[in-house]
């Protein structure tokens, strides 16, 4: 289970930059595809994953060394479930809470990491 959070983990951050950099992309093309709303909804998901898989280690009794890495895996969550409650119903002016918020949740997830050990 450990292994599969540190594999994710690496797939959060990789996903979330991508994400992020097609969204600002997209951004400056006028209009999102469906690649990049695909590339989005996967980062969420993977993040969401990564939030159950920490849960699961939580369960089994199996703790981080810093209790920062609990916060900064809620505040990433929270990073990309924001967008879908405060964004703007301007289609631009949303891809651009989402690539921020990829973006967050990307460096995030790298503090996390960082924190785990």
């Amino acid at each position: 289970m450990l292994t599969a959070h540190h594999v994710n983990a690496f797939l959060v951050i990789g996903v979330c930059l991508v994400a992020s950099a097609a969204a600002f992309f997209a951004r400056r093309r006028g209009r999102a595809g469906a690649g990049v709303t695909q590339l989005l909804a996967l980062a969420q998901t993977l993040l969401v994953a990564q939030v159950a898989l920490g849960l699961l280690l939580l369960s089994d009794h199996r703790r981080a060394a810093d209790h920062l890495h609990y916060a900064y895996g809620t505040f990433a969550l929270l990073a990309v479930l924001s967008p879908w409650l405060y964004a703007p119903s301007d289609p631009r002016a949303r891809l651009v809470w989402f690539a921020v918020a990829m973006l967050v949740a990307a460096a995030l997830g790298v503090r996390a990491y960082m924190t785990a050990t």
